[in-house]
């Protein structure tokens, strides 16, 4: 047994799915002052405090999931079966390894980081195209904008088609999370597009090779020489598919509690490039675009007294993490001006599997809420802010309109 306390033998709380989906924040705290892991209905554990989670992110204690979820659902075959079985973010030891390496050679931080002129200036674009016309679904117009255009840009696709990938990439996306199984078809028909799309670009780059993302990655598997073709597609598959959805919802959950806290908005607008990043650290800590990271048990672990056996579901939960009052005093305060925060944050996971596309992530929303805040100081909400719902792996966020001035 691994000991983390050597309390009494005690039952971790259950969980009540309906509610925490609905209200997760005030739920999860309501479960983390009673025990520190909870279960489900199901049988997965719920870590629910932040200072285990390295623990749990270790691959000595836990591994990722790879086609367990397929199983259960009775998946054996199609797209997204295909996606599951050959991407790396459902991969473990020297396969993820292998799958990531060429990833992490074309993938450099330098290189994420240099996107940051761009962003601004897609951002500003958007802003002039929607300044005094009215309501604008910022959802789509602006967050999901960005990063679709980025990614474009970052594989070498043709500016015109972010729109049309964008949809295979919202539809695909509803995979990774929770599903329902008459969704199925469509988020096959998602993935199978996507696939398809990527497949494209990569003969077009080994046929007439360019100084860009998608060649340097063509050319990395080609001389590792060890990704079957569907592997090396699925690797892009998925790049697009993080580089997407998760900073649409981030960059949206971020401006939303700026403008709901007007003190706070008006210290970023005063001094956009000192606050943008302490802005989409704090909004990501309140109101995280993922829920949870699920893994399996390697072996027996024990946490203050609540034994998890080896070979089960333990979900690391990031939205009661990062609301832990041992880590973030006052948690259910947002507070861009929070001090004495972790160096890293597990909103982009951690250990091997910790998110490939952070630095690109936190680039693409940092110069976004930075750009709005020089640009469109004025910018209001209308209406009702957006709500990010779900507890558990990719959450979903409902809409969002905002009018630029």
């Amino acid at each position: 047994m691994s000991a983390v306390s050597q309390n009494a033998a005690r039952e971790p709380v259950k969980i009540d799915s309906s509610i925490s989906y609905e209200t997760p924040h005030a739920y999860y705290k309501s479960l983390r002052e009673q025990c520190p892991v909870a279960i489900t209905d199901i049988g997965v554990f719920v870590v629910l405090k932040h200072r285990y989670m390295d623990m749990l992110l270790d691959n000595a204690n836990t591994r990722q999931f790879e086609l367990e979820g397929m199983m259960l659902r009775g998946i054996s075959s199609g797209p997204l079966y295909e996606f599951y079985r050959d991407v790396m973010l459902f991969a473990n030891g020297d396969v993820h390894k292998r799958r990531r390496a060429p990833m992490v050679r074309t993938f450099a931080y330098k290189l994420m980081d240099g996107v940051r002129p761009r962003v601004r200036e897609i951002a500003g674009e958007v802003i002039e195209a929607h300044r005094g016309k009215g309501p604008v679904n910022f959802l789509d117009a602006f967050s999901r904008a960005i990063p679709a255009r980025i990614i474009a840009e970052i594989i070498g696709a043709p500016p015109s088609d972010w729109e049309k990938f964008s949809k295979w990439v919202a539809a695909a996306a509803r995979g990774i999370g929770f599903f329902q199984n008459d969704e199925l078809p469509e988020i096959d028909a998602g993935v199978a597009a996507l696939g398809a799309y990527v497949e494209e670009l990569l003969n077009d780059r080994r046929a007439a090779p360019r100084d860009d993302f998608l060649t340097s990655y063509a050319r990395a598997t080609a001389s590792a020489g060890d990704l079957t073709e569907n592997e090396i597609r699925m690797q892009m598959a998925g790049v697009i598919l993080a580089g997407a959805d998760t900073t649409r919802t981030g960059t949206a959950s971020v401006l939303s509690q700026l403008l709901q806290h007007q003190d706070q908005w008006a210290l970023v607008c005063e001094d956009p490039d000192k606050w943008k990043k302490a802005a989409v650290e704090e909004g990501l800590r309140y109101d995280p675009p993922v829920g949870s990271v699920p893994r399996f048990t390697l072996r027996e672990l024990e946490i203050e007294g609540v034994v998890i056996p080896e070979g089960r579901v333990v979900s690391m939960s990031v939205l009661s993490g990062l609301r832990d009052p041992d880590v973030y005093p006052d948690p259910d305060r947002f507070d861009i001006r929070r001090e004495g925060i972790p160096r890293w944050n597990i909103a982009f996971g951690g250990g091997s599997h910790r998110c490939l596309g952070e630095a690109l992530a936190r680039a693409e929303m940092e110069e976004s809420i930075a750009t709005i805040a020089r640009l469109a100081p004025n910018i209001a909400m209308i209406g009702k802010p957006p709500t990010i719902k779900g507890a558990a792996a990719i959450r979903h966020i409902d809409a969002m309109t905002v009018e630029f001035s």
